[in-house]
C-alpha cells in the first residue's frame, strides 16, 4: 500500500527537534506538488516554501549562474528564522522545505535529508508552460521558449550539476506524485 512506510507512532513524539527534509527540482520539476502531497501524508509536518519569500539576491539569475551560482549570495535570513521557529514546535516531527539549493548554502548545512526530483527537462518545461502561461497568448509562450533556448536552459543544467549532485537521494521525476512520495517516505523511514 502506498505510504505504508510512514510510522504513525511519530505523531506522539514530543520534545524532539524537527527533522528538516529539503526537496529540490528544476522549475516545473514537481517540488511544490510533491512537498504538498508529502505534507498531507505525514501527520506531523509543516512546510516552508522557498517561493513564499522575497529574498535579497542576484538581480540576474543567468549572470549569477554564469558566475558560478554561489548560493551564499542569497540572504536567507527570513527562511532561517522560520526554520528555527518550526523546529522548536514540539508537535512537529518534520519540517518540509521546498527549496532549490540542497545543502549548498552555508546557513543550511544542517538539513537532515535532501531529496532531488530528477525530472527530464522537457517534462519540466511542459509543466511550467501549462502552469505559468495558462492565460497567455502564443507570443508570450514563444518568447519564453526563445529565452529558455538562448539563456534560461543553463540555469536548469546548473542545478543538475550542483543541487542534484549535493542531494542525499535522487528520485526519477517522471514517476507519479504518489510514487515519488512513497519513495521519499521509504527514505525517511530508513534514514531518519
Amino acid at each position: 500500500m502506498i505510504f505504508s512506510c510512514v510510522d504513525r507512532r511519530l505523531k506522539t513524539v514530543k520534545n524532539v527537534k524537527s527533522k528538516i527534509i529539503a526537496i529540490a527540482a528544476v522549475s516545473g520539476g514537481g517540488k511544490t506538488t510533491v512537498t504538498s502531497r508529502l505534507n498531507q501524508v505525514l501527520s506531523n509536518s509543516k512546510v516552508i516554501y522557498f517561493d513564499d519569500y522575497n529574498f535579497e539576491g542576484p538581480d540576474d539569475i543567468i549572470d549569477w549562474v554564469q558566475r558560478g551560482a554561489d548560493c551564499n549570495e542569497w540572504n536567507l535570513d527570513p527562511l532561517i528564522s522560520d526554520l528555527s521557529s518550526h523546529g522548536s514546535l514540539e508537535h512537529i516531527e518534520f519540517t518540509l522545505l521546498d527549496y532549490p539549493f540542497s545543502r549548498l548554502h552555508n546557513q543550511l548545512k544542517n538539513i537532515d535529508l535532501t531529496i532531488f526530483i530528477d525530472t527530464p527537462l522537457d517534462i519540466a518545461m511542459a509543466r511550467r508552460i501549462l502552469r505559468d502561461f495558462k492565460n497567455m497568448n502564443t507570443e508570450a509562450i514563444l518568447d519564453e521558449m526563445s529565452n529558455y533556448l538562448s539563456r534560461g536552459r543553463i540555469g536548469y543544467e546548473s542545478m543538475l550539476k550542483t543541487t542534484k549532485l549535493d542531494s542525499d537521494v535522487v528520485i526519477n521525476g517522471s514517476l507519479s506524485v504518489d510514487e515519488i512520495v512513497d519513495k521519499i517516505c521509504n527514505e525517511i523511514k530508513c534514514r531518519l
